[in-house]
């Protein structure tokens, strides 16, 4: 019974639990010590109220360290790019196979399995702790109407069902048919069948919206507030294809909320705690590094795998490889538009696009923000090197380069296995750009193409800001795409001239767009099956990209079925109520 299990749940997670005493004094509201273990006494005041809520954000990255699997990553990396056209699964075949069937569409084996089921019980996890929140915030509430503030009530019980919505999001995107859990629930094993997730979504977030202040309460940053949950709308209206409600939230938030785009491209996903939680930032996982945990299971743990191998200065572990597909996918033409829009041939390059191969090539800089290549920077860690590099046969010449922190940035971690993979980077969920591309996609939609050139361009004409420079100090991280010193590349971005007339092309100028702005975030593959390509974009990929990389060759003919991934099986004898599931199978699996 859910009422009788919340408690266990929630003491499940007591080394994460963090009591709110000393945490005024914290710009980032998750970076505490641990206080100890709780108890449902402990509990049972404001104090465990906060307690109980900061769990649930913690549930944002539910990973190794303290529940699942790599599959649980914030940044979505195994289910949103690896199974894309833009990333290998990485390092070498027999590390982390059950990720290779993942990346070959085998995923009815019982090591695919696995990863969906950390996944799956990742994200109710933190269901099930939002829930506790906003029955506990009741029972404190009911024993003692003076514990806690009307203002304060409001907030957390608008941030707990921000949470539930975010977490239902994730798992609705994911396998669609899912059971959605209130804290009324009284039982886990809910059906999945004719559930009207996207009006549940819906009902969550206005309420969280009505609730929530306008900026982050006690001025600790990472909290949700009105803003992020309207945008969260906005998002979940797009995916559903609502697209006149989807253009009045999103309009709202772009033109009157707290959000802007970055300075430049190196702010967007940095390890310099002065640029964190800047103002792209919408929803992020709060990464924390040398807080007093032992062994750095608060930083960014779930990216740990993401980094350069042994010959580099982090020293493991290769996985979640740029592929070739998308590197050659930067290229641009004279006018510094995508190639791909005009040249059937864009990805002809089969070799290496180090930066002797590149020198003369006409790129978008984000290219350099996204993939780490030979002989170019790497942020201020020195050039790119093969030996960087675990197995390029096997997962390419490339290394994931957003996700790593900056060596002058000083967000490494003291402590935890291979220390120099953990660090206090916050991981990005939803930004600010990914906001402005979603409105550019409903105002396609609409027929506003004009509105949606204009978006598409601000954020092009940020990506023209800047370009990776020599990388020698923090100070050469970022230059002008025109720099002297850049010998690797001839930067270029130009901007879409108007009018936008015909809407199959403006819209295909935003799908390149959310390609090129948001590649290796863990969204591509989401994107493509929402926007019904994955079918088409797959099955090319995989005819091209096997001949550059032959392991793919054994990758399973897409099917009808992966329009969803298969419910875990472990989930589904879970629910199992007399014989019945009540969870049942997504279709063809």
């Amino acid at each position: 019974m859910m009422k009788d299990l919340r408690w266990s749940r929630l003491l499940s997670g007591a080394a994460v639990l963090i009591l709110v005493s000393g945490l005024a004094a914290c710009d980032d509201f998750l970076e505490a010590p641990p206080q100890g273990a709780l108890d449902e006494s402990t509990l049972a005041n404001g104090a465990g109220v906060e307690g109980s809520l900061l769990a649930a954000y913690r549930a944002l990255e539910w990973n190794n360290g303290v529940g699942g699997a790599w599959g649980n990553s914030a940044s979505n990396w195994v289910w949103g790019s690896v199974t894309s056209d833009d990333a290998y699964k990485g390092s070498e075949a027999s590390d982390q196979p059950a990720i290779t069937d993942i990346e070959l569409y085998n995923w009815a084996t019982g090591a695919a399995d696995g990863y969906l089921n950390d996944k799956w019980r990742g994200i109710y996890e933190g269901v099930v702790r939002s829930n506790a929140t906003i029955q506990l915030l009741d029972d404190v509430v009911a024993a003692n109407p003076d514990e806690i503030t009307q203002s304060d009530q409001d907030a957390i019980r608008g941030e707990a069902l921000f949470l539930r919505a975010h977490f239902h999001f994730e798992a609705w995107r994911t396998w669609e048919n899912i059971p959605y859990y209130t804290e009324a629930d009284t039982s886990f094993r809910k059906s999945n069948q004719g559930v009207d997730v996207v009006t549940a979504l819906l009902a969550d977030l206005d309420q969280a919206i009505a609730l929530l202040p306008a900026t982050p309460r006690n001025g600790q940053v990472g909290r949700a507030t009105s803003w992020t949950a309207q945008a969260y709308k906005g998002r979940v209206l797009v995916y559903d294809e609502q697209w006149g409600q989807a253009l009045t939230v999103l309009q709202t938030v772009v033109n009157t909320g707290p959000y802007a785009l970055e300075a430049d491209f190196s702010q967007v996903w940095t390890g310099f705690q002065t640029a964190s939680n800047g103002t792209e930032t919408v929803l992020a996982y709060q990464a924390s590094a040398n807080d007093g945990e032992p062994s750095g299971n608060n930083a960014n743990y779930g990216e740990r795998l993401n980094f350069p191998h042994s010959g580099s200065p982090f020293g493991c572990c290769g996985f979640h490889q740029p592929t070739q597909n998308l590197v050659n996918f930067f290229q641009v033409d004279a006018a510094g538009l995508p190639l791909a829009l005009s040249d059937p041939n864009w990805n002809a390059n089969d070799a290496n696009l180090d930066a002797a191969a590149s020198a003369a090539m006409m790129l978008d800089p984000r290219l350099d923000w996204t993939a780490g290549r030979d002989d170019v920077p790497y942020k201020d860690w020195g050039v790119h090197a093969s030996s960087w590099i675990r197995s390029p046969s096997f997962g390419g010449t490339y290394s994931p380069k957003k996700t790593a922190y900056e060596s002058s940035s000083g967000a490494v971690s003291n402590v935890g296995w291979v220390n120099t993979q953990l660090s206090s980077m916050n991981i990005h969920i939803f930004r600010y750009a990914d906001v402005m591309l979603l409105l550019a996609e409903a105002e396609v939609e609409v027929g506003s193409l004009e509105n949606a050139r204009d978006l598409v361009n601000q954020i092009r004409a940020r990506a023209a800001v800047a370009a990776q420079g020599l990388g020698t100090d923090a100070a050469s991280i970022a230059v002008p795409i025109d720099d002297a010193s850049i010998t690797w590349a001839d930067y270029e971005i130009g901007q879409y001239p108007g009018p936008w007339t015909v809407q199959a092309d403006a819209r295909t100028a935003v799908q390149y767009e959310r390609r090129l702005e948001l590649a290796m975030e863990g969204e591509r593959f989401y994107d493509l099956r929402r926007w019904g390509m994955a079918q088409q974009v797959i099955t090319d990929y995989l005819a091209e990209e096997s001949t550059r990389r032959s392991f793919l060759t054994a990758a399973t003919p897409w099917s009808a079925r992966y329009d969803l991934y298969p419910i875990p099986i472990t989930q589904i004898e879970l629910s199992r109520v007399e014989g019945e599931d009540r969870l049942v199978q997504n279709p063809g699996w």
